[in-house]
């Protein structure tokens, strides 16, 4: 018998059914993955399930004393209290008595009467063993039972729910969106503990790895329809392809017949007098039909506006060094970063990602070592608690800031047709942005970012809350995106398909240069001791190797001169070619006698030819 059964269950939040006919059983041991697109219904399936919304129709049966634990996807207002409060709230009354018994034993003044009466409670109910589960979960998540919960940030206060839901160890465990804001640790510790559980696990993701690794099942909900495919996600693509195939073949055939009945129905007085009325009901009956179907929600359409090129070098640092309170956070750091270099900053919550990239943009400086940024850069920022949206404006207001067309490469778009490629309604355009959901806030972030033109795109966690389609999309972009990118982000498929090298924070300061992914990031750092660390990235690239290397030869005091002037001969020549190359691209260019074009286009391959040369010889004395 299943844990819990819905039959037929419809819910709408006005307009079509959100959720239509739904029929889905949930048994033991399962792990099921629910997908869909971004307001397809899935948190709100999760609350139906939970009990905390009521259905329109139908119902749901669930098992006698069945416990039921959710995590939210935004942080519930009320709570308050310790962390250990908090978590401990996830074991009911029992859970309040170990709350005050941590309390009490931790008071500066004891009170012996009281801390008898509270253990003699959780001794009655078995309850040591809950207080051990409690402290294992604090200990696995790194939380500090002792933490105000209502000082931590966003972040840390989903860490603490997700403790509390899974410390309710219930017969049903409901989790949207587990892994935002974890690092990969976490994920990884998240994963096998869920590998483990015994009762029926309902998770939603945009973690594709996490998706991949722990469903035995997959239900997707698609224009109210709720479809449940048995299998990993592997087999749920290859049936999904068969499905769209078939329903587009459906679709047209049915088309097809509706256009030659309108034909007819068109036809003369004379076939009129003639026509077959149960024909004519069944076109009415089709009209009806074609007027109910729901079309597949389009995708994304998404294209960064890009700046002029910046200089070839990008940032370079040479023995940086920085930290907070004594803690050191960057230390003894040394990597140049070239135009067209895509990064991802990979560690743990806390190990100094962030601050890195303030110390590469100039928001800090470091305490030894320098940092040299290169010419013409502009820059464009994507902050994962989205605090570049302004709460008292509309999404319309945040892209336009006032203009009424964007500017995209030259293509020239209304800004309502421009938010309609972020799947964004002109009515959606204009609602309150506190009315959108996570993966409408992003989506909104990118359409923002993505109207700002730049060629260095900073992106701290830009995977949170997006379906796979849209995610799909944005790699595709990045992809093709012709500028320097820095990424942060905790999503290993992401990571694979994105960047070209990996920094990754050990947490006391160090940082290692891995060329690749994640997955080549992490094969490298697995290597012997006897090998090198760190791989070496092609001398062609001009990136030197945070690895040990050979000591450096000694320069001649000439040779030294010279490697000392390059850095200022290499921003001249940038900026000749830059000059040279934006004559070349105005209308009017052309238009010049051809001596004139030819001389010109001879000056800019000169510089360019003296520019590579600077590079060259730059490598050659610094290497």
């Amino acid at each position: 018998m299943p844990l819990l059964s819905l039959n037929n269950l419809d819910f709408s939040i006005g307009g079509p059914l959100l959720l239509e006919k739904v029929c889905l059983n949930l048994d033991k041991g399962e792990r099921i993955a629910l997908i869909g697109r971004n307001g397809a219904g899935k948190s709100t399936l999760l609350k139906l399930i939970a009990g905390e919304l009521q259905a329109d129709d139908g119902g749901i049966v669930r098992e006698e004393g069945l416990k039921i634990a959710r995590l939210e996807q935004e942080v519930p207002d009320g709570l308050h209290g310790t962390i250990f409060d908090v978590v401990a709230t996830g074991l009911g009354a029992l859970g309040d008595d170990l709350a005050l018994y941590h309390h009490l034993s931790h008071a500066a003044e004891f009170d012996g009467d009281a801390l008898a009466e509270v253990q003699g409670r959780i001794e009655a109910a078995g309850g040591w063993n809950l207080e051990q589960q409690v402290s294992t979960a604090l200990e696995r998540m790194a939380l500090d039972p002792e933490l105000d919960f209502a000082a931590l940030s966003g972040g840390m206060k989903r860490r603490v729910l997700l403790a509390r839901a899974l410390v309710a160890q219930p017969d049903v465990l409901l989790l949207d969106e587990p892994t935002n804001h974890l690092d990969i640790e976490a994920i990884d510790w998240l994963e096998k503990t869920l590998l483990q559980w015994e009762g029926c696990l309902l998770f939603i993701t945009h973690d594709r790895r996490f998706l991949k690794n722990l469903a035995t099942r997959i239900v997707e909900i698609d224009r109210g329809a709720v479809t449940s495919w048995p299998g990993d996600w592997g087999n749920y693509q290859r049936r999904l392809a068969e499905r769209q195939n078939d329903e587009a073949q459906n679709s047209a055939r049915f088309d097809k017949l509706l256009a030659q009945e309108e034909v007819w129905i068109r036809q003369g007085i004379k076939a009129r007098r003639t026509r077959d009325e149960g024909r004519v009901r069944r076109l009415e009956a089709m009209r009806r039909e074609r007027a109910q179907r729901r079309e597949a929600t389009g995708n994304v359409k998404m294209q960064a506006a890009q700046a002029e090129n910046s200089g070839k070098r990008v940032f370079d640092v040479k023995d940086m060094s920085f930290g907070y309170d004594g803690k050191p956070l960057v230390r003894d750091f040394s990597t140049r970063v070239l135009r067209g270099d895509r990064i991802a900053l990979i560690g743990p919550n806390g190990a100094g990602k962030s601050t890195l990239i303030k110390l590469l943009l100039g928001q800090l400086s470091p305490e030894q070592g320098t940092v040299e940024q290169g010419t013409r850069l502009q820059v464009a920022y994507f902050d994962q608690y989205r605090n570049t949206l302004r709460e008292d404006w509309n999404a319309l207001d945040n892209v336009s800031e006032g203009r009424e067309f964007i500017d995209i490469n030259g293509s020239r778009k209304h800004v309502l047709g421009y938010l309609q490629d972020f799947l964004f309604s002109p009515e959606r355009s204009r609602a309150p942005i506190t009315r959108l959901s996570g993966g409408e806030r992003n989506r909104l972030l990118l359409a923002k970012l993505f109207a700002q033109p730049s060629n260095v795109l900073v992106m701290d966690e830009p995977t949170n809350d997006l379906d796979v389609e849209t995610l799909e999309l944005l790699e595709e972009l990045l992809d093709d995106y012709t500028g320097t990118l820095l990424l942060v982000s905790h999503d290993r498929d992401f990571i694979d398909a994105v960047a070209t090298s990996c920094l990754m924070f050990s947490g006391d300061g160090r940082i290692e240069e891995y060329v690749g992914g994640y997955s080549d990031a992490l094969r490298q750092s697995r290597r012997p001791a006897s090998k090198p660390a760190v791989a070496v990235k092609p001398a062609s690239e001009g990136k030197p190797s945070t690895a040990s290397e050979p000591a450096k030869k000694k320069l001649s005091y000439k040779d030294a001169r010279e490697l000392e002037g390059l850095p200022q001969k290499i921003e001249q020549l940038e900026s000749r070619v830059g000059t040279l190359t934006e004559r070349m691209q105005q209308a009017d260019f052309y238009t010049q006698p051809a001596d004139r074009i030819t001389a010109h286009t001879r000056d800019l391959e000169i510089a360019q030819a003296e520019l590579d040369a600077a590079y060259a010889r730059w490598a050659e004395l610094d290497g």
